[in-house]
């Protein structure tokens, strides 16, 4: 009997995935290319980052950008708003008819993942929660009038407490889905969620959200194994999006972090320039670009266009800045 029940149960899963596997989404023909650009990591470069951002826009042609409104950016002080910078990104954005993904909250792209500002850092948890909801609701009013923005983010791969845990904690998993709705009443706009495509289970934020964005990092580095590489199918990414699509209906997705830059545990700009060259050359971004189309996405948001332009004015490597230019080149998807 129990052997009975034991086959009953494998021939459960093996119909199961079967049935995934055979209902998987085609790979499209053609891949819409967008970026995630950060004022902070062009900054930490020691680049103009206005230079940066227009040469994206005007030489690369980027006309899908996710940026984040860093609240220590836009509240650099308390009661204290500054909104030039995302005044610039989004006006710029908008005389070229880009479409924009503009991302709000504590946690968001770029290291140490949660970016607060100093004057909050003594608060309780409750205290920055309120300062949050002012922070959230003042971003979407000022830039929900913008015909550019076409997705709303609510934080950034917040179910990821494992990475960066000492800078973010655990997830409030509440306080998320209050930030949600937040968003929701001030806007009729749709927002995305996004999670881990390595270690994210992709339940929550597929769930909570009305799009869902995952990450796809194929090269890394610590310590003690040095570089290492992710070997996992790309079919495996379909699986996983169409067994949450059975769950929780079909939605938009995106790979919304392609990394194509190196994977370094300190600042870029004070690592050697082999260290750099040995962690990402143009053969892993060429093979990281061409296993990411298998995955299905039709929309895949790069990352690493500040060191692509740090790499080609700084250092004399412009093939990275070349082969992106091309892929931005390339017809759209349908």
């Amino acid at each position: 009997m129990n052997r009975l029940v034991w086959l009953s149960v494998v021939g459960i899963v093996l119909l199961g995935a079967a049935y995934l596997f055979l209902t998987l989404r085609p790979v499209p023909a053609h891949v819409t290319y967008g970026i995630t650009f950060s004022t902070m990591q062009a900054e930490q470069l020691g680049l103009d980052w206005k230079n940066v951002y227009v040469a994206m826009l005007d030489d690369l042609k980027v006309r899908d950008i996710r940026i984040p409104a860093y609240w220590q950016r836009v509240v650099p002080k308390k009661g204290r708003y500054d909104w030039s910078e995302l005044d610039f990104e989004m006006s710029q954005a908008q005389i070229r008819d880009a479409r924009v993904i503009l991302a709000v909250g504590r946690r968001l792209p770029r290291w140490p993942e949660c970016h607060i500002p100093d004057w909050a850092r003594s608060l309780s948890w409750e205290e920055q929660k309120e300062e949050l909801r002012g922070y959230i609701t003042a971003v979407v009013q000022r830039y929900k009038e913008f015909p550019a923005v076409a997705y709303w983010q609510v934080e950034n791969e917040p179910y990821l407490s494992a990475f960066a845990f000492e800078h973010c904690g655990a997830l409030d998993e509440a306080f998320l889905e209050e930030e949600i709705a937040l968003v929701h009443s001030l806007d009729a706009r749709p927002v995305l969620v996004t999670d881990s495509g390595n270690l994210g289970t992709w339940i929550g934020p597929y769930k909570n959200g009305d799009a869902f964005g995952t990450s796809l990092y194929m090269y890394f580095w610590n310590p003690e194994l040095g570089q290492f590489k992710t070997r996992l199918p790309a079919f495996v990414y379909r699986m996983k999006e169409r067994a949450v699509e059975l769950l929780y209906g079909p939605k938009p997705t995106f790979l919304i972090e392609l990394s194509l830059e190196p994977w370094l545990t300190g600042p870029t700009a004070e690592a050697s320039l082999e260290t750099q060259l040995s962690r990402m050359d143009i053969d892993k971004f060429d093979e990281i670009v061409a296993y990411a189309r298998k995955t299905s996405f039709g929309t895949q948001y790069l990352w690493g266009v500040e060191w692509w332009y740090y790499m080609k004015e700084k250092q004399g490597h412009p093939e990275f800045w070349k082969a992106a230019k091309e892929l931005y080149a390339a017809p759209p998807a349908n």
